[in-house]
């Protein structure tokens, strides 16, 4: 359900092929998630999932965004093409030195790539340019971070996968003003953990 003429126009127009290893040449333009490393949270998100967030988050061209985990760099560059400027957290060092030639090679402007983890010391890393017009966070969380909230400019929405396996769900929210916040689930997906993200205890009696 990616209907978004301007999505669907980035996704002819950046190549995608460039932002895979060279292992996953002959699969880049493949409906699939793709391995970026050894560790099972390096992927590359299917093309789909790619689009229908960033459609979803209904970019304008005024927005400033952040993502987290920004991976080969493919979606960072339809954010950036999209925004006036993007900034994208990665917790590891190789991948993201990958992302930024990635995006170089692409000519892709407006996107710079920081090496952080986005959770430590209650999400500083992403504080430090706030507040957000668009947070992209490229991976699944146990439920959406309130600090992370706190981080919208009024208007500003959140794209997140939210749950646990089996079932989690592309997660929308909307900063509505006056510390309010709107939350839509419009589709299922499943993606794996982002690394020290807090999980809720699971506890009972």
């Amino acid at each position: 359900e990616v209907l978004d003429s301007a999505v669907l126009a980035l996704l002819d127009r950046i190549p995608r092929d460039q932002f895979v290893p060279s292992a996953q040449k002959a699969l880049a333009y493949v409906d699939m998630e793709l391995p970026l490393g050894s560790a099972p949270d390096q992927i590359m998100f299917a093309p789909r999932v790619q689009a229908r967030m960033v459609q979803d988050l209904a970019i304008q061209a005024t927005d400033k965004v952040l993502e987290i985990g920004t991976g080969s760099g493919f979606t960072t560059a339809l954010l950036a093409s999209l925004a006036q400027r993007v900034v994208s957290l990665e917790i590891d060092e190789s991948t993201a030195r990958q992302a930024r030639e990635n995006l170089q090679r692409a000519g892709i402007a407006h996107a710079e790539v920081r090496v952080a983890d986005a959770a430590a010391n209650g999400f500083a890393a992403c504080a430090a340019d706030a507040p957000w017009d668009v947070i992209l966070v490229a991976g699944s969380v146990a439920e959406v971070p309130a600090a992370l909230l706190k981080l919208l400019a009024p208007g500003g929405r959140l794209a997140v996968i939210a749950g646990q396996e089996p079932v989690m769900r592309a997660t929308i929210v909307t900063h509505s003003g006056d510390a309010q916040f709107t939350t839509t689930q419009p589709w299922d997906t499943v993606a794996p953990r982002l690394r020290n993200f807090p999980e809720p205890s699971r506890f009972s009696f």
